[in-house]
């Protein structure tokens, strides 16, 4: 049986199949209800499944008349997936991390199971060589980490 926090997840996302929209708004209240959970509930699902990463902006106005507004973030030009890459990435990066964004890019089909591959064994590699060979902090290789990801994305991006 799955978790309630999939379920919820699963409701959203066939919002957006069924109304073939980018956008979709819901009431916070409404959606515990639904579901027979409270209100944090559905902010959890939110903060965790429908973030930057995954491809998602959450928009939110509190208060009586108050709703959420998911908008699925699709870019049609390379320039934008660049920015995008860059904005998510950042200037520094743990393994955990950047597994987990290769992943999500992945599922949205912004890269390959082989790219995937070959990005992770690259910045293995990096962290790797930085233990062992120069002794380089876990925040200096952090950081080649991020800018590795970056640059091999972007070319990606406008290959």
């Amino acid at each position: 049986m799955p978790s309630l926090t999939r379920v919820i997840e699963n409701y959203i996302n066939n919002l957006f199949a069924d109304e073939d929209e980018s956008a979709v708004s819901l009431r916070r209240k409404e959606l515990a209800e639904i579901f027979g959970c409270v209100p944090s509930q559905i902010n959890y699902v939110l903060r965790s499944r429908f973030t930057p990463e995954r491809g998602y902006i959450v928009e939110s106005q509190r208060g009586g008349h108050g709703f959420i507004r998911i908008v699925k973030i699709c870019y049609d030009m390379p320039e934008d997936r660049i920015v995008h890459i860059e904005d998510i990435v950042g200037d520094s990066l743990t393994e955990q991390d950047a597994k987990r964004l290769l992943a999500s890019l992945q599922e949205r089909g912004m890269i390959d199971a082989k790219e995937r591959l070959l990005i992770e064994v690259a910045l293995r590699y990096v962290d790797d060589v930085g233990t062992s060979e120069f002794d380089v902090s876990p925040y200096k290789r952090n950081a080649l980490q991020a800018e590795l990801l970056k640059r091999m994305l972007r070319s990606l991006a406008l290959a």
